[in-house]
């Protein structure tokens, strides 16, 4: 029942979808220009660099937000071997909230910028291996998707690791993998979310995003 609760507070906290707030303060619904995709990627380039800031900005705020209610009101009150699977599970929750709001007919965004909220909830070490994962191949090739498998790839690597190596806290055995399966379920959940970007990838079409490239508009947009 715990883990539900959890689930169900990083689920209204995702619900609040930045991009489609801002889109329609600036007189455009996000999902029907550029990719169609309420995130962080296509409001920056349908409006621009401040766009995207402010929407990933506030797309990692929610995800901190509810983690730092289940820390603040539950992780005190249960074992300290189900903290960071209750974080986990938060950020479950407003990963699903972002990428399935039921108002906006269960078409949000692909969770990217709500999963940065819980890196930089858990571990510094985690923060460090994502920025090197996400901006290497960003600044390099130019592919915000491929930067944002990697980071996946990386979390899960990290999160076996560092559980196997005692830094996450003592937890038992179960916990342990308990733990991995909600990782892997959240990195399957990202994957399956650009499966259209990792055929465009494999294939050499995907698209290239630079951070300060000229708007395109929403008249421009693909």
């Amino acid at each position: 029942m715990i883990r539900l609760l959890c689930i169900v507070i990083g689920y209204v906290c995702g619900l609040f979808q930045t991009a489609f707030i801002y889109g329609k303060m600036h007189g455009i619904d996000i999902r029907n220009v550029g990719s169609g995709n309420a995130g962080t990627t296509n409001t920056l380039r349908v409006l621009g660099t401040k766009a995207g800031l402010i929407v990933l900005l506030g797309d990692i705020l929610k995800t901190m937000l509810a983690i730092g209610i289940v820390k603040l009101f539950i992780c005190p009150i249960q074992p300290d071997g189900m903290r960071y699977i209750l974080i986990y599970y938060t950020a479950l929750g407003a990963i699903l909230g972002h990428n399935f709001p039921f108002y906006m007919g269960f078409k949000g965004g692909k969770g990217i910028a709500a999963t940065a909220g819980l890196i930089f909830s858990i571990n510094p070490w985690f923060i460090l291996v994502g920025v090197i994962m996400f901006f290497t191949p960003f600044f390099t090739l130019h592919y915000v998707s491929l930067g944002s498998l990697l980071v996946y790839l990386g979390f899960v690597i990290q999160t076996v690791v560092m559980g196997e190596m005692g830094m996450l806290g003592t937890m038992t055995r179960p916990e342990l993998i308990e733990l991995y399966i909600i990782a892997i379920v959240l990195m399957a959940m990202a994957y399956w979310r650009h499966r259209s970007n990792i055929v465009k990838l494999l294939n050499g079409t995907e698209r290239k995003t630079y951070l300060f490239n000229k708007p395109e508009g929403h008249e421009n947009a693909e």
